[in-house]
């Protein structure tokens, strides 16, 4: 059955990747981009039913913004993949003295998704993408009064979103379904060469498993699981995830957060 299937940061990298494998079955495609030639060029590529919508996700007005029009113009949504990412980047503060890491990381899918939950219907999917990196999350750091660097800031912000996913999943037991895939470590994206100096293995990779977790009976029941590809398995994700205390403080300050810097 042939799908609507939201990917962020879908004009390069694994997001490009899995988008070329969506297209191969024919789905309907809105990409997200934040280069207005990257995208179109991508819409080019893909070999299906395509919309592109351009958004700076380092701007929660903007990724709020990016919610309504995505909204307005679409009846119903099966999936959102929740892509886009940032690690090592010349200038990770914002004015306000935010990480972009935790702003695209883990709160621009809070404001995206919340925004187009009635879009989805029970049996849709959220995926969104965490990594092997994982960190206990510092609620000062995510909040601005402490900086981290590079490598703790992914860390903790990939956490973030891996502790989201699982409290949305516990908050929508009826659906949609919420499930964190680290794609695999080290694939040949533009974020692994920038950060880690090295060329990265098979996009395809990532592409595959992401395309199983939005469309495979095999995710079927999988909502609020942590799916880590380099073993190729479900598997407990950082401890710092497995305590309810500390991941409903976690929760609410991304859902407070992504409120206050979306109005």
């Amino acid at each position: 059955m042939r799908k609507t299937i939201l990917i962020t940061g879908a004009t390069d990298g694994i997001g490009l990747e899995t988008a070329r494998q969506f297209a191969s079955y024919g789905h309907k495609l809105l990409l997200h981009g934040r280069s207005a030639a990257k995208l179109k060029a991508a819409q080019a590529e893909l070999d299906t039913e395509t919309t592109g919508y351009l958004a700076d996700l380092s701007q929660p007005a903007e990724t709020r913004r990016l919610a309504e029009e995505i909204g307005r113009d679409n009846e119903a949504i099966d999936v959102i993949l929740n892509n886009a990412g940032v690690y090592k980047i010349p200038d990770p503060i914002t004015a306000g003295g935010l990480d972009l890491r935790f702003v695209i990381n883990s709160i621009a899918p809070e404001i995206l998704t919340r925004h187009l939950l009635p879009k989805l219907a029970p049996e849709g999917r959220v995926v969104n993408l965490s990594s092997a990196a994982q960190s206990p999350v510092d609620l000062e750091a995510m909040a601005g009064r402490r900086r981290l660097d590079d490598f703790e800031a992914y860390a903790q912000s990939k956490l973030a979103l891996t502790i989201w996913t699982r409290e949305m999943a516990a908050k929508h037991p009826d659906g949609p379904l919420f499930i964190a895939v680290n794609p695999g470590s080290l694939l040949a994206s533009k974020m692994v060469k920038d950060g880690f100096g090295v060329a990265g293995k098979d996009l395809g990779i990532g592409a595959e498993i992401l395309q199983r977790a939005a469309l495979s009976e095999e995710f079927a029941s999988a909502s609020g699981k942590y799916f880590d590809n380099d073993i190729g398995q479900f598997t407990a994700p950082h401890p710092g995830a497995l305590d309810p205390g500390s991941s409903a403080k976690v929760y609410d300050t991304i859902v407070e957060m992504a409120r206050t810097l979306s109005q």
